[in-house]
């Protein structure tokens, strides 16, 4: 009889940063006939659910917006296959790495990752990633969709970043022995093109910086506390003359045009500063998991959006400061298969501004200076480590303000159950 031994090299991926590296390693009966295969480790998630919103046509940011004769759907929200070939070292360190990850749904076909990443064999310190992976920035951003426990990540996160990913190069240090004195410690540092997945092509020589410095679980008793500070340094190249920034004029704060020539070709400033903290308690029941995170910074835009451009923008630019942030409470009760869901998240466009000043004659100001807040309810059913139920409530407001529509609050709540899959 043919046997073979199962080793697990590390751990499945939950960061969308970090190695997923659960390789199999065989005994030399069966080598002869496995070994082209013994590198490959194939893994992925489907995410089929139902959704219900107060209006037909709703605009929303829990899986898109929905279509003009309909307030309720079933779609399949994502449905990924993941690639993954490992190289190691005769001790069982990651010596090169390369993944490749699609998502098939109804919308179509999209590719997620691919990317190859070179580790540092020596001391077992660093790593150089190049292609298209993840930006190395926040928490909530990073987190896989197959582990995050809301359905969705919030409306800054999806402003900001959307895709979550970009093409660029960046390298990492992160102690992998176990005996290091840093290995709680991970810092990643790379140039990016900065549109991500939302344009065919890099639009101009600009890069951001994206930089993040990881604190991993440090147990503390029967807590583990954890956090990140992060950065982004960027921009995009203006082709218009025109360029509206926050001012006051006649004791109103407005959008203030600088029509200067030279404003053609300048680079629009896009500086996001980030700070995160998790801390876990653990008891009977399994654990309870407070999160916090905070960004501010600088995002240019249109006159009707503020989402971080796939295509260059081809009208006057408008310079927005901007601040959000996400908290989350999460709480097993009666054992690990339950949980309970609490999730408050908000996005201001623009911090210069109040709700009242939004649509004042002359201001400039539009919808896409209303701040916005979430707060989310629900419940997950976790069968085992493969499959999940979720039931989760979103209630989203907006900002009253003196803008045509937007005098109240939209009736865009959305209700969605969701079942996943893993492998």
């Amino acid at each position: 009889m043919v046997s073979f031994q199962i080793i697990i090299f590390c751990y499945s991926q939950r960061y969308l940063s970090d190695l997923d590296s659960s390789l199999l390693y065989l005994n030399d009966t069966v080598r002869p006939l496995l070994k082209r295969f013994e590198n490959l480790q194939f893994s992925g998630y489907i995410q089929p659910q139902f959704q219900l919103v107060d209006t037909e046509g709703a605009k929303t940011f829990s899986g898109g917006d929905f279509a003009p004769h309909s307030k309720s759907r079933f779609m399949l929200r994502r449905a990924r296959v993941k690639l993954d070939y490992l190289l190691t070292t005769s001790d069982r360190y990651p010596k090169a790495l390369f993944t490749f990850q699609i998502d098939a749904t109804e919308r179509g076909v999209n590719v997620r990752d691919m990317f190859m990443r070179l580790y540092e064999t020596k001391g077992h310190n660093f790593s150089f990633t190049a292609g298209l992976f993840a930006r190395p920035f926040g928490f909530e951003v990073n987190l896989s969709s197959a582990y995050r426990e809301t359905p969705e990540r919030g409306r800054m996160s999806q402003t900001l970043m959307p895709t979550e990913r970009d093409i660029g190069a960046m390298i990492s240090y992160e102690p992998l022995r176990r005996s290091a004195k840093n290995k709680f410690i991970k810092l990643d540092a790379g140039l990016f093109n900065g549109q991500g997945l939302s344009g065919i092509t890099d639009f101009d020589s600009h890069k951001d910086l994206i930089s993040r410095l990881t604190v991993r679980p440090i147990p503390l008793g029967k807590f583990s506390l954890s956090g990140g500070l992060s950065l982004l340094y960027g921009g995009w190249r203006q082709d218009s003359k025109y360029v509206y920034a926050m001012g006051t004029s006649n004791g109103d704060r407005t959008f203030l045009l600088d029509s200067s020539l030279s404003n053609v070709g300048e680079i629009a400033p896009r500086h996001y500063y980030g700070a995160d903290m998790q801390i876990i308690y653990r008891h009977k029941w399994g654990q309870t998991e407070w999160r916090a995170e905070y960004w501010q910074g600088q995002q240019p835009g249109t006159a009707v959006t503020t989402v971080n451009p796939g295509l260059s923008p081809q009208g006057p630019v408008y310079r927005r400061n901007f601040n959000g942030a996400f908290f989350y409470f999460l709480q097993n009760i009666i054992n690990t298969h339950h949980q309970l869901l609490l999730k408050y998240d908000w996005y201001d466009p623009n911090t210069k501004v109040s709700k009242d000043e939004i649509g004042e004659t002359g201001t400039n100001l539009t919808a896409a200076d209303i701040k916005y807040s979430t707060l989310g309810v629900g419940y997950a059913y976790y069968f085992n480590d493969h499959v999940k139920a979720i039931a989760y409530y979103e209630f989203v407001k907006n900002e009253s303000t003196l803008l045509p529509g937007y005098a109240v609050d939209l009736d865009d709540n959305v209700f969605t159950l969701r079942f996943q899959f893993r492998f």
